[in-house]
């Protein structure tokens, strides 16, 4: 007989404290309701509100037909890449070569990357909070703790002051996400420039989440591996998901100088061999978009977030209206002070769906996030659903 000790049947131990979201508890209940015939007001989501354009659906059917669907270099095609760093160099005033760019499966793939190119077993990394749910996992995955740094008492302390407040011995690296999911938080140029006094007083490299770079409101967006002596030391990673509507194309990319940029490609080499040809293709395509469009659809975003956040407040769940990003996060514990059961009660009695703030970090507690990516119709429903819900 084998006992438990002897057998190796068990999982690599680093993957011990790696779970799943508490969200797709939410997507669960939501397709059981519908199953029944209810109907549902889809809050709790994080996808564009426009299918993927035309031009790059059919770049992709036009690679396919031209058969280019063999082996492409695992870092991307070269026109690809040459695309992304003239974007880099254009919108975010980061400079890179073609080689300090790398096509990934996702911004996923490149948050997953960047941690692991950086985190040894024991090293901290500083997070900001609330926070977009996998990032602890990506953290511990790496075996790495994250120290979660909460946003709204960095902002009222001083960003500096608080990441000096919180960091150890231990740390490594600062995970700097702006525009912030699910708060909508967005880093001015003076916050990123504290930022990036700590991290190169300390030694720090930081790892850059950009997805909603073209979703700010007011002002704009700003990338900190801009800022002298910070592109040595910052990856960065984007999507395509957001701005181009390509959320299941699976496009992404990170821009890093050495030794970063070598770890990063043999991590897709050795994961994925890279992103599939003909998406590269119609990723391609998507960085000839006129920025007129882009600052069109965020004009579209900004109608869904002033109707959404003016009947959050009308029916007491506060909100001031987020200042990137798509998603509201009032405070809630007018419902229930516990998120996860106040998103419970949302749902059931009102057919709201949304995602509970606790899954975003301590920080998120006593919040829900509504994401407004959905048609003006079903947002002006659901006010009216809230209304009901709070005669």
């Amino acid at each position: 007989m084998i006992t438990t000790r002897q057998s190796g049947i068990r999982l690599a131990r680093r993957l011990d404290e790696v779970g799943f979201s508490d969200i797709v508890q939410i997507r669960n209940k939501v397709m059981a309701m519908r199953a029944e015939g209810l109907p549902v007001y889809s809050l709790h989501g994080g996808e564009p509100f426009f299918e993927t354009p035309d031009e790059i659906k059919f770049a992709a059917v036009r690679a396919l037909v031209e058969n280019r669907t063999h082996y492409a270099p695992s870092s991307g095609i070269p026109p690809l890449r040459e695309a992304l760093a003239d974007k880099l160099a254009a919108k975010n005033k980061i400079q890179v070569t073609v080689d300090e760019v790398i096509a990934t499966v996702g911004g996923s793939q490149a948050l997953y990357g960047a941690f692991q190119s950086v985190l040894d077993p024991g090293d901290d990394c500083l997070v900001f909070s609330p926070y977009w749910t996998p990032i602890r996992d990506l953290v511990t995955g790496a075996e790495a703790r994250p120290l979660l740094v909460p946003s709204i008492t960095a902002r009222r302390n001083g960003i500096r002051n608080t990441l000096e407040q919180f960091a150890t011995p231990r740390t490594r690296a600062v995970y700097y996400n702006t525009p912030q999911n699910p708060s909508g938080l967005v880093f001015t140029r003076a916050e990123a420039e504290e930022v990036a006094a700590f991290a190169l007083e300390r030694d720090l490299i930081v790892i850059a989440d950009e997805a909603y770079e073209d979703l700010v409101y007011d002002g704009g967006h700003f990338s900190i591996a801009s800022l002298p002596g910070m592109a040595e030391r910052t990856i960065a990673c984007y999507t395509f998901s957001k701005t181009y509507g390509m959320t299941g194309w699976r496009g992404g990319y990170a821009a890093a100088k050495e030794p970063f940029m070598t770890a990063l490609r043999k991590i897709v080499l050795y994961s994925t061999n890279g992103v599939p040809t003909f998406v590269q293709h119609a990723m391609l395509q998507a960085l000839t978009t006129p920025e007129s469009r882009i600052a069109a659809q965020c004009e579209e975003y900004r109608k869904r977030r002033d109707l959404l956040v003016a009947g959050l407040n009308e029916v007491g769940l506060e909100c001031d209206p987020p200042a990137g990003a798509f998603y509201a996060f009032p405070n809630a514990e007018k419902i229930h002070k516990n998120s996860l059961t106040a998103a419970q009660i949302l749902l059931e009695k009102a057919h709201i769906a949304t995602i509970p703030g606790s899954v975003f970090g301590a920080q998120g507690e006593g919040h829900l996030r509504f994401g407004y990516a959905i048609p003006l119709e079903e947002i002006e429903k659901c006010v009216e659903a809230l209304r009901k819900f709070f005669r």
